[in-house]
């Protein structure tokens, strides 16, 4: 297992994380017991949840995890939640307010067992907050001594650099990391979000590093799946998402490119998916989302899988989500680049 810093803050993290959105729900209490245990063994530290995940049964059974095991085995774990979207159906259980992320923080900590988490992350950016209330009170989280670093999660290039910059002027904790999601087939945050977390420090924690199982292999072309799949969560809009992503040649393209080098290898297709992820720029940790044991052993047999130059140059390709036209293609490649021309 590699790892890296969170983002700007100097916190030391596994660059394969454990997402536990499926706990409590997918994954029972003991089978979430055995992937905890799993991750750990194999040098995984970053243990990833959200107060929204399964009602809070996510964070519950971490929590019950941490008091089950002996003092050198959760001092390891690097904890992280997330707080914004609702906790209870009045008007002020959702969004980004002091008033809201106190109480979330608070609820957090309480089902989790601890005094504190590692990082805590905003879920998603709320228009009706002032992001220098959230700040504000963020800051004072980690003032606090409840938070240590703070993140977001699911915010666009402006909404990042926003929060940076009312961050920097307010003299405010800045946040380290950026939760977005990211794979082969999710390549468009590399227009601008990736950019703006790179320019600004920020890590970036990849959820959906498998695109929901398209990039394991376990899809066939037309055939819609049934059975344990994520699209069985909602089986009609499951269908809807399949037939999209089944009508697009690139999806095929990068299946095919998958399958060409896991054969070569001799490993799965989402070890490939996972080892090219990791290969991308300010990635510090690539959130895993198993539903069961053997899916996540299989995911953490990527740690160690590196590939060249000529096999990601391929999956570059293939998944290429084509962004030729203006601002995002030629042009854009021009004003990233130092060098100066005539065209200057």
């Amino acid at each position: 297992m590699e790892y890296r810093t969170l983002g700007g803050g100097g916190a030391a993290v596994s660059h394969l994380a454990l997402g536990t959105m499926t706990f409590g729900g997918e994954t029972d209490r003991e089978g979430a017991f055995t992937q905890l245990d799993t991750f750990l063994a194999a040098g995984g530290t970053l243990v990833d949840t959200a107060d929204v995940y399964t009602g809070g049964t996510s964070e519950e059974i971490i929590g019950a995890w941490l008091a089950d095991r002996p003092a050198d085995v959760t001092e390891r774990v690097v904890l992280a939640t997330k707080g914004r979207f609702p906790t209870s159906g009045e008007p002020n259980g959702v969004g980004l307010s002091r008033r809201h992320l106190t109480r979330a923080l608070d609820a957090s900590l309480t089902r989790l067992g601890v005094d504190a988490v590692d990082l805590y992350q905003v879920h998603a950016w709320d228009p009706w907050t002032p992001i220098e209330e959230t700040l504000a009170a963020l800051d004072s989280f980690v003032r606090a001594g409840k938070v240590h670093y703070v993140g977001l999660s699911n915010f666009t290039g402006w909404q990042l650099q926003k929060a940076c910059d009312t961050a920097d002027a307010m003299g405010l904790t800045r946040p380290v990391t950026l939760q977005p999601q990211y794979s082969l087939l999710v390549r468009e945050i590399e227009w601008e979000i990736v950019p703006a977390a790179e320019e600004n420090g920020l890590g970036l924690l990849p959820w959906s590093p498998l695109g929901g199982g398209w990039l394991s292999g376990k899809y066939q072309r037309d055939t819609v799946p049934t059975g344990a799949t994520r699209l069985g969560e909602n089986p009609e809009r499951g269908v809807e998402r399949y037939a999209g992503r089944n009508a697009q040649q690139r999806t095929w393209d990068v299946i095919d490119a998958l399958q060409r080098i896991a054969e070569a290898r001799g490993v799965s297709m989402a070890q490939v998916s996972l080892a090219w992820l990791a290969a991308q720029p300010v990635v510090s940790s690539i959130i895993l989302g198993a539903r069961t044991t053997e899916q996540l052993v299989d995911n953490l047999g990527s740690a160690d899988l590196e590939l060249d130059a000529a096999e990601l140059a391929a999956l570059d390709e293939a998944s290429d989500p084509n962004a030729a036209d203006y601002p995002y293609g030629v042009p854009g490649e021009q004003q990233r680049s130092r060098k100066l021309t005539g065209g200057r």
